[in-house]
Formats: structure tokens, sequence, C-alpha cells
């Protein structure tokens, strides 16, 4: 059990949000440009997104045990 740190599996939560986030944020606003509504409620919750994917995996600390 040395390398019990290589088999841990990575906790990717924060990473995919701020994935999302991303291409909710450049993609939508461009797709939706018949209904200029949704397309600014897809740049904020683009940027809603990011910023909860951003808390998540670089600013909480992990509880300890």
């Amino acid at each position: 059990m040395a390398h019990n740190e290589h088999n841990r599996q990575k906790k990717g939560g924060g990473f995919f949000l701020i994935i999302f986030g991303a291409l909710l944020l450049f993609l939508a606003p461009n797709l939706y440009t018949d209904n200029p509504e949704l397309g600014v409620v897809c740049l904020i919750s683009g940027i809603l997104v990011g910023s909860v994917g951003f808390y998540t995996r670089f600013i909480k600390k992990p509880k300890n045990r």
C-alpha cells in the first residue's frame, strides 16, 4: 500500500463545472440569437456555474477527519 495516493479517485466535479460554465458562457448566447432573454439567462448561468466550480475546485478546503 505504498502507492495509496495513486489509487484514489480524483474529485473532478469542480473541474467539470468550470468547463460546463465556460461552454455556457461562450456558446449559449450565440446559439440563442433569436431569443435575447434566453441568451442573457444562459450567460448569467454560465458565470454562476463556473464560479461554483472554481470555488469547489480551488477555494474550498477539504474537511479533516
